[in-house]
């Protein structure tokens, strides 16, 4: 055959193949009303197993045997999303914890962030809740964390993520760690300044303070300083609060400038950070399991099974309804050699068909799943 007669070919065979996806479409959906009958789940991965080693067994070849697994599993998948779409259709029950609100509370609530006043953390407070709140500060993340969990305060507002150094991996742990939910997210320009005592000379600086993620963000600026000792604090204004307290002219610290004001100290350098654009995207957790009804954004982890695939198949759920996902992360398992829990952001709102969809799909599949919010 010439490749034209060859192309024809195709086309009739990818026609004939498009007519029997259908048929078994129609099939899976019958299979999906007598699971919505019985209560039966839609995955049922001991059957998917050995269906695969049937149909790789009748392939010819050991490329063709891996590439009828490769077409079967995504059939299979698609036919289970479709079960999950006609799941969400008939309203089969799932219980969720989440309840819709009308608002977050503002004002009269007790929020905690981690750090002293001048603290970008401090900052994003501000800028979220009402100037009518009582506020507290503590020594950790995790101090902050049990605050909420304990009932001793309404919200706390942490860092999640820097545009210049990445994510703060610690949040990530805590979240699982904690049963607390993401209610709000803040975002705060980050404009870090070089602080020192009044009348201090950059000659006469040895030791640098900050936090460790304000030290990888002015790394640039520290390079061009090779005599200078970069030394972490648990936070930014802690940092400076040291400086303040210690009257050391050897000393300075990386915080805003708003930190200088409080702790009377001088700005030496400004535009250390070589990233203009440079941000902290904070989120605001809480006890309870809210959302507003014009909620924007959904945060889920999962972990996976230990297998060939099951991320791309974890995300398809996201993918195949329509979802634009906006962020994805991992961080290892304790106890779990090279294995990995999964956090993802996706735009939408719980009470989507969509939305619904993906997380029925997730909730499935994943060994374990968690919405950690909608804001």
């Amino acid at each position: 055959m010439d490749l034209l007669e060859c192309r024809n070919e195709i086309d009739r065979i990818d026609r004939e193949i498009l007519r029997l996806f259908e048929e078994r479409m129609e099939v899976a959906e019958s299979v999906a009303a007598y699971k919505i009958r019985t209560g039966k789940q839609v995955l049922d991965p001991e059957r998917e197993k050995e269906k695969i080693r049937t149909l790789k067994a009748l392939a010819h070849g050991e490329f063709n045997a891996l590439g009828a697994q490769e077409l079967f599993q995504q059939i299979m998948a698609i036919s289970r999303k479709r079960q999950y779409q006609l799941l969400t259709e008939n309203k089969a029950e799932e219980t969720s914890e989440f309840q819709e609100v009308s608002e977050i509370p503002l004002k009269d609530v007790r929020v905690v962030f981690q750090g002293v006043e001048g603290a970008y953390s401090y900052a994003a407070m501000r800028a979220y809740f009402d100037s009518e709140i009582e506020s507290c500060h503590v020594r950790t993340w995790r101090d902050a964390m049990e605050m909420v969990s304990e009932g001793q305060a309404d919200y706390a507002v942490l860092p999640i993520e820097n545009s210049t150094a990445g994510i703060v991996a610690d949040i990530y742990d805590l979240l699982t760690e904690y049963r607390l939910y993401i209610v709000g997210e803040q975002i705060i320009p980050v404009e870090h300044v070089l602080l020192g005592l009044p009348g201090t000379a950059l000659s006469e600086i040895k030791t640098v303070f900050s936090h460790p993620q304000g030290l990888a963000q002015c790394k640039p600026f520290l390079e061009e300083h090779p005599g200078w000792k970069g030394v972490e604090a648990a936070n930014t204004a802690m940092a400076a609060r040291k400086v303040a307290e210690e009257k050391d002219r050897s000393q300075a610290a990386i915080a805003s400038r708003e930190a200088g004001e409080v702790y009377g100290l001088s700005v030496l350098m400004e535009h250390i950070c070589r990233n203009e654009a440079n941000v902290t995207r904070f989120i605001v957790v809480g006890k309870d399991a809210v959302y507003m009804r014009n909620a924007q954004k959904i945060s889920v982890c999962f972990e996976l099974p230990h297998a060939s695939g099951s991320l791309y198949h974890m995300l398809s759920h996201i993918i195949y309804n329509g979802l634009n996902m906006t962020k994805i992360e991992s961080r290892p398992i304790a106890g779990k050699t090279w294995e990995y829990r999964f956090f993802v952001d996706f735009d939408g709102n719980l009470k989507d068909s969509a939305v619904e969809n993906a997380l029925r799909g997730l909730c499935a599949e994943a060994n374990r799943m968690r919405v950690l919010g909608n804001y």
